[in-house]
């Protein structure tokens, strides 16, 4: 059987490879279509694919590509195996295939498919503060470090909660939407401390201070990674410190580094996930304690 030559094969819909494979979307909006990675264990949607592009991406490991880059990531195959195999599983299942894009047709969907900043202001609008709530995190202590911003993506205005890295870039979140915009990078609050606490996402970092609202902000300092891939990146920051404190997720990922990190300096370096290890992070661990606190008072009320 011959091999599908590498032009055909980014041009097959990844939408239905997926599904060939048995990964189906958790979400669609308009042509992103959001999945559990099928790249790595995890319990919220975080792999996105734009049908669109026919590109996708996976924010939990910071990479990305088409289906090439995909299919050797998935299969841990070289590209000329990836060929074969797609040619074979292709002769089982048919998959639809997206036409060329036109130069000017490609220069239009790219410049389409970046976020553009328009405006950042205090947190206020509602669905954006029921979000907060929904998620158990204070109003008052996500102003202090989120905005609410309004950005283009595909020509039409989104509003989300945006967290900015050291770079300048966004992280966003709202109900809907789980995204970032370039540049990318890892966000650090310096507090001239020996001590700092390891987050992935700012939620973690959010929960953290939700959790802890009594402690002196001040005592520690504060790196929130905004993607585990840029842990490496962090490292000679984290070793200048004595203390280390680390609130990776749960997930396989998460505990490998973790794992990796403690085999350095079991003294200096300190897993914190133990607190909430039946969870997949800390926010996770949150949501659920609140949760449990009303059922009880609920029932006190009851008797």
């Amino acid at each position: 059987m011959k091999k599908l030559k590498i032009r055909a094969a980014k041009q097959i819909d990844l939408v239905d490879y997926l599904a060939s494979l048995n990964h189906l979307p958790q979400k669609t909006r308009n042509q992103d279509y959001w999945y559990l990675s099928p790249l790595r264990a995890e319990q919220t949607p975080s792999f996105k694919i734009n049908r669109k592009l026919i590109v996708w991406y996976d924010h939990g490991l910071g990479q990305g590509g088409n289906l090439i880059d995909f299919g050797i990531l998935f299969f841990k195959c070289s590209v000329s195996d990836f060929l074969e195999r797609l040619a074979q599983h292709k002769s089982l299942t048919p998959f639809s295939f997206h036409p060329p894009l036109s130069l000017v047709d490609e220069k239009k969907n790219t410049d389409e498919s970046k976020i553009v900043i328009l405006n950042s202001r205090s947190l206020a609008d509602r669905s954006l503060t029921d979000y907060l709530q929904s998620r158990c995190i204070p109003l008052q202590l996500a102003s202090s470090s989120c905005k609410e911003v309004d950005f283009l993506l595909y020509g039409k205005m989104h509003t989300a909660i945006g967290f900015q890295n050291n770079s300048g870039g966004y992280e966003f979140r709202n109900k809907d939407f789980k995204g970032c915009c370039s540049p990318k990078d890892f966000t650090l609050f310096e507090n001239n401390s020996k001590e700092i606490n390891v987050f992935e996402g700012f939620f973690n970092y959010l929960s953290f201070l939700t959790i802890n609202h009594r402690l002196k902000m001040q005592s520690s300092n504060f790196l929130i990674l905004n993607s585990l891939s840029f842990l490496k990146k962090a490292v000679p920051i984290i070793d200048k410190h004595d203390r280390v404190n680390l609130y990776l997720d749960r997930d396989p990922n998460g505990i490998q580094n973790t794992q990796q990190l403690l085999k350095l300096d079991e003294r200096k370096y300190i897993d914190q996930s133990l607190l909430y290890q039946n969870h997949n992070d800390l926010n996770d661990w949150l949501i659920h304690k609140k949760q449990d606190i009303k059922h009880s008072q609920r029932i006190g009320r009851k008797l």
